[in-house]
């Protein structure tokens, strides 16, 4: 039976992260010590030897320059570091949703009154809300009280959001969208 042949592509290590050692490209590299001095550009062999002899690695941080700058530093802890930045900066990232507040063109004071509450904390909070504004049977002869909501819906929301669809109609219902200032 014969063996299965080996993809050409499967004996490639990809890379993840920053290179180190002698995955580094460059001939000549800027060092930087473990200490935080700058070594200058040397040869990427010495700079490898400089790195063993501290029983370190040689971490390239910016590849982009010329020529190429790297650390002597240990990568288990690099990586770690990257990782937690990275982490932190997604937690402190805010995505805003879309929250949706249906009402009728017949919505007494109240129940509209709690609506523009809870839109108020939404909007507070970051988040776009989808105002609704649905039409049954013969509520459809009567759009101007759905207009008149939707104004008055503006301006009990101004001091917190702007609109940033104005209403429209979309079939039986007409539709609104307020972002946060």
């Amino acid at each position: 039976m014969p063996k299965p042949r080996k993809n050409y592509f499967q004996n490639k290590r990809k890379f993840y992260g920053p290179r180190s050692n002698h995955w580094i490209k460059s001939l000549d590299v800027q060092v930087i010590s473990s200490s935080g001095e700058n070594l200058g550009v040397l040869p990427i062999k010495e700079a490898i030897e400089t790195a063993k002899r501290e029983g370190l690695d040689l971490v390239e941080i910016s590849s982009k320059a010329t020529p190429p700058v790297c650390k002597i530093m240990s990568i288990g802890k690099y990586k770690y570091d990257m990782q937690k930045k990275a982490n932190k900066a997604k937690k402190s990232q805010k995505i805003a949703t879309l929250k949706e507040l249906k009402l009728r063109p017949g919505t007494e004071i109240h129940d509209y009154n709690f609506k523009i509450k809870n839109a108020k904390k939404f909007l507070t909070k970051g988040d776009k809300v989808k105002f609704t504004v649905k039409f049954k049977g013969r509520e459809m002869q009567h759009v101007q009280l759905g207009r008149d909501l939707m104004n008055r819906i503006i301006e009990d929301t101004k001091d917190i959001g702007k609109v940033e669809v104005m209403p429209k109609f979309e079939g039986r219902q007409m539709i609104m969208i307020v972002l946060p200032n």
